[in-house]
């Protein structure tokens, strides 16, 4: 066992043009695209069929309809981002979507058609248009992950290292110049003239998730560490509608259900909705998710998704994966309403990017979940989240394929940028037990001063960790996990205000002072 990092580097293990780390939408649609110019080595810490881009059930949206256009599409985002999206971000977003998805449809994506082979579009909370793709009914993410890693797979110029977990940046003169990973509880140096992080989200943090186990930060970690910029990471959605039926792990219920009229009963079977929204269970996520956790709060529980309106045959034939899985826990949605609850779904925020993809440290691009764009603002619009990541990814390939390639060699130059570890190796159950606790209980749907600083001093009691540790990926994916929760909390404490996924009830409206954003960056942070 190690006490401390080597100051050796790893052995180098292989090289390529472009290095991209993870198997989501982003980063298949870019190691896709780049390889039809040079090799692409793909590192992905489980196996390529795992990422937050195959959970994806609700859809893909895109202005593809004759009654709909990327102008309305561009309204709808905005109206979703609560004053903090970037326009440019929006409109690259909405016009680049429509060709984008074209092309998923070109290479053999099976999004679901009515019987004149017309595109079956759907509509979502806060979206004006049906513009929803789906495939499979509620299994779009796995049938456009699929497709993509079929070409992936049968590509000569990709080569895919699976269950390689991405544990450090490297820099020459500050500029990224690969990573390393572990395989098998050992560090291996891969070195490349471009390193994008394609690594999802962070949805583990928390104790109440529908995020698969993989989430766990580790791209936005790595990424600061190296010096890149984080921003908006105290906007944090929360699925309203995640099964809520113990032992079931909390798994998601589309929004598409509600999409298709289901609509949420309190405990006394009362509708709440309306109450809260004009747009009742069409309203953003956030209000939805408010919505919920207020009748919950009021003892009003448990609340059920009742799908009572929406034909059986059309249940189990638009809805077939949540249909099988509530039927697989004694639970038969087509005849009985869904218990559900808010669990965390995804972060707004992540590593800044410009609108092609590059971060603050030169060589080193970001998309899809692991990235802030800008696109998402305060608050996500639903379906917009596997968009993103295609056209944002693919926006990355096409300034990469423009730009000379410069793989280094082997140098004492190199500089790996390890993880800092706050706690001991012995100790992760106690550790995960502890960072859950305070995630759910004060950095979730309803946050305040005295709880986020309880919870901020509570992390911060963490001191760096001296003890013998192993080359385990779960312990550093423990460590990133509480890095980026300590920047989360101090984020959530910073904005004295509510705003899109971040509501405070000691300061419950939103203010025009703060149509700014919160940004991490080398240990420092600023208010811009």
């Amino acid at each position: 066992m190690l006490t401390s990092y080597p100051s050796q580097l790893p052995p180098l293990y292989d090289t390529a043009p472009y290095i991209i780390v993870g198997s989501g939408i982003a980063g298949l649609a870019m190691a896709l695209e780049l390889s039809k110019h040079h090799r692409v080595i793909l590192l992905t810490k489980s196996s390529l069929n795992e990422s937050n881009s195959t959970y994806a059930q609700g859809g893909i949206a895109a202005a593809l309809d004759l009654h709909d256009s990327p102008e309305l599409h561009y309204q709808d985002t905005i109206m979703a981002g609560a004053g903090l999206c970037d326009p440019e971000a929006v409109l690259s977003l909405v016009y680049d979507g429509p060709k984008c998805v074209r092309r998923l449809i070109e290479v053999g994506v099976p999004f679901d058609r009515d019987s004149e082979s017309n595109l079956s579009l759907t509509r979502e909370a806060a979206h004006s248009r049906r513009r929803i793709l789906h495939a499979n009914g509620d299994a779009t993410g796995r049938a456009i992950t699929q497709t993509l890693i079929h070409q992936v797979i049968n590509s000569p110029h990709i080569t895919v290292y699976e269950n390689h977990f991405g544990l450090a940046l490297a820099t020459i003169n500050e500029r990224c110049c690969g990573l390393v990973a572990l395989y098998q509880n050992e560090p291996r140096l891969f070195l490349s003239s471009a390193v994008a992080l394609c690594t999802g989200g962070l949805g583990q943090i928390y104790g109440s998730t529908t995020n698969p186990s993989i989430a766990t930060g580790d791209g936005m970690a790595l990424a600061y560490l190296a010096g890149a910029r984080l921003k908006d990471l105290e906007f944090v959605q929360f699925h309203p509608t995640a099964l809520a039926l113990p032992p079931a792990p909390p798994f998601l219920i589309s929004e598409a259900v509600r999409g298709e009229g289901a609509i949420l009963l309190n405990g006394k079977g009362q509708r709440f909705m309306p109450e809260y929204h004009p747009l009742a269970e069409l309203a953003p996520r956030d209000v939805v998710a408010r919505g919920i956790f207020a009748e919950i709060q009021k003892g009003n529980q448990p609340v059920y998704l009742d799908l009572s309106k929406i034909p059986p045959a059309t249940i189990r034939s638009r809805f077939p994966n949540i249909y099988e899985t509530c039927l697989r826990y004694g639970l038969d949605i087509s005849t009985n309403p869904i218990p559900v609850a808010p669990a965390s779904h995804y972060v707004m925020g992540g590593i800044e990017t410009d609108l092609l993809g590059r971060t603050a440290v030169p060589g080193l691009f970001a998309a899809g979940e692991s990235a802030c764009t800008g696109v998402h603002g305060a608050n996500r619009l639903a379906s917009n989240s596997l968009l993103e990541g295609l056209v944002f990814g693919s926006r990355a390939a096409d300034y990469l394929k423009e730009q000379p390639v410069d793989i280094p060699e082997i140098s004492e130059q190199i500089q790996i940028h390890y993880p800092k570890r706050y706690t001991e190796y012995a100790n992760m159950t106690d550790d995960y037990h502890r960072l859950h606790e305070l995630t759910d209980n004060f950095l979730g749907i309803v946050r305040n001063a005295a709880g986020l600083q309880y919870a901020k001093e509570q992390l911060e009691k963490n001191s760096p960790a001296i003890g013998e540790f192993t080359w385990d990926p779960a312990y550093f994916e423990l460590q990133n996990m509480l890095l980026l929760a300590s920047l989360m909390f101090d984020a959530a404490l910073t904005r004295t205000e509510s705003r899109g996924g971040h509501y405070r009830e000691d300061y419950p409206q939103p203010h025009s002072d703060w149509h700014k954003h919160i940004i991490f960056y080398h240990s420092t942070k600023e208010v811009i």
